[in-house]
């Protein structure tokens, strides 16, 4: 049984990352110490930023080419009510916009941004 979930965004700067979530989310980290910062989502959700260079040295650069730092490779779908207010917090804060607030065929009212790393985040109203 998973008892937690922990997204981790690897960033190639944790300050400007944090900052930036922070407004965006506009709560607090729980955590931010060099090398991590971790923002509560839900109960047992959370959203950690790593350096990126602290992944490399882990993991191994072999895992990180820098030609495929600039597509995106995953999605952080936020489900809200104020999925309005949260993209536009994320464009003021910096995020480069992709696809405006509209309804999609799947039923829910979806925007889409990048942050400043280049992550897709969504933030979504179900309908």
């Amino acid at each position: 049984m998973i008892k937690q979930n922990m997204t981790i965004l690897y960033v190639a700067n944790q300050e400007v990352a944090k900052q930036f979530y922070q407004a965006v989310l506009n709560i607090e980290p729980i955590l931010h110490v060099p090398g991590m910062t971790e923002f509560k989502l839900l109960d047992n959700s959370f959203l950690g930023l790593m350096p990126l260079s602290g992944i490399k040295n882990l993991l191994g650069s072999q895992y990180f080419p820098e030609s495929a730092q600039s597509t995106p490779r995953a999605e952080i779908y936020l489900l809200t009510d104020q999925a309005e207010s949260y993209l536009t917090r994320a464009l003021r804060n910096g995020a480069q916009e992709i696809l405006p607030l509209e309804l999609r065929d799947w039923g829910d009212r979806v925007g889409y941004c990048l942050d400043p790393d280049g992550h897709v985040l969504a933030f979504a109203e179900a309908k």
